[in-house]
């Protein structure tokens, strides 16, 4: 028999594992794994979706309503608004329009699981820069990391999977510490969970008028609970957008989904009374897991890190055994998302037995 010839393929492509999402959960199980919103969606949401367009017609590719709404919110034109499927995706679009062969991109680590995979698809150089010991960026060493082949920084606040934030102060010098020319991507995918009154927020301070280099993201999957539609959208300068809106995948954001966001927009309050519960689950978590005798960071998401290191492997099959299906990043921790009301006993009960 003759040896099977496929295509050539990248190396560092052939090499890179490809995304692995949190964890499926089982009928009888809670799933904790891909900081998910637990509530069911709002009447209104489905009604939304109920009433979109056919699905044999194609979407707006542009998103324009989404875009138009958004920029009425923010007080910025529609071409400074970017919506694509999930901010991930966004992610993609604005490293493959900076960063090529020989170029740099920097970020922190432990974040964000998909950033590793941004700059090897664009065939760029990933750069990763321990966080602190409290598990915060180290914007400091960011900056220091920075050479003449940088091309995209991204700073996760707050960071995930490890909880902590970047306050305002450290983000503005920062910002004025790296070079004009080099893309900064704020990547703000829990900021409605965020109740520091430090920390950055790039919306409301419009960091990207001030600094046209920077790019803010934010999602609709995480406090909407629209996870399952993926969409995300990005507000910054016009110019930059058209580099991502050049490299997007065309007509990748269904009606569905911008209905769905649009309706959502429309039950804000309904939404931030979820999110002031999940918020409060936060709280109750992180104090029953420090009771217990766990250094957990402070925690601005709708998750909470547990800091296992090489017992993670171990700590994660505890918590399966107990019907909870959690996130293991073996060496480091394990991420907790902030789930059910029901779930919380449970999770502090299998925390309390690992610290016995």
């Amino acid at each position: 028999m003759s040896e099977e010839i496929l295509p050539r393929i990248r190396p560092e492509i052939a090499a890179l594992p490809p995304y692995r999402q949190g964890k499926q959960a089982g009928a009888d199980a809670f799933k904790l794994s891909s900081n998910e919103n637990p509530f069911e969606p709002l009447p209104s949401v489905v009604a939304a979706l109920a009433g979109t367009t056919p699905i044999n017609r194609y979407p707006d590719a542009t998103a324009r309503a989404l875009r138009e709404r958004l920029g009425e919110r923010y007080g910025v034109a529609p071409d400074a608004v970017h919506v694509a499927s999930g901010s991930v995706a966004i992610l993609y679009q604005l490293v493959q329009a900076a960063a090529g062969a020989g170029d740099e991109v920097v970020y922190a680590w432990r974040s964000f699981e998909a950033y590793p995979g941004l700059p090897l698809v664009a065939g760029a150089t990933g750069v990763q820069v321990p966080l602190t010991a409290d598990a915060r960026h180290d914007l400091d060493a960011m900056a220091a990391a920075v050479t003449d082949r940088t091309r995209v920084l991204i700073v996760c606040t707050p960071n995930n999977p490890t909880g902590p934030i970047v306050t305002s102060a450290e983000f503005a010098s920062f910002v004025d510490t790296v070079p004009k020319d080099v893309l900064i991507v704020l990547d703000e995918a829990y900021a409605e969970f965020v109740t520091d009154p430090d920390a950055v927020d790039g919306l409301a301070e419009r960091i990207f008028e001030t600094h046209p280099n920077v790019v803010v993201l934010r999602t609709f999957s995480k406090a909407y609970g629209l996870a399952g539609l993926r969409i995300g959208y990005a507000i910054g300068n016009p110019r930059v957008l058209d580099a991502a809106r050049s490299t997007a995948v065309p007509l990748s954001v269904t009606s569905a989904a911008e209905g769905a966001a649009l309706a959502s927009l429309d039950a804000e309050d309904e939404l931030r009374a979820r999110v002031d519960v999940i918020v409060q689950r936060r709280a109750a978590l992180v104090a029953g897991l420090r009771d217990a005798g766990w250094d957990v960071p402070d925690a601005q998401g709708n998750f909470v890190w547990i800091p296992t290191g090489d017992d993670t492997a171990t700590a994660a099959t505890a918590f399966e055994e107990a019907g909870l299906i959690v996130r293991a990043f073996p060496g480091d921790g394990i991420r907790v998302s902030v789930g059910e009301e029901d779930s919380l006993p449970r999770v502090l009960a299998v925390a309390r037995a690992l610290r016995a």
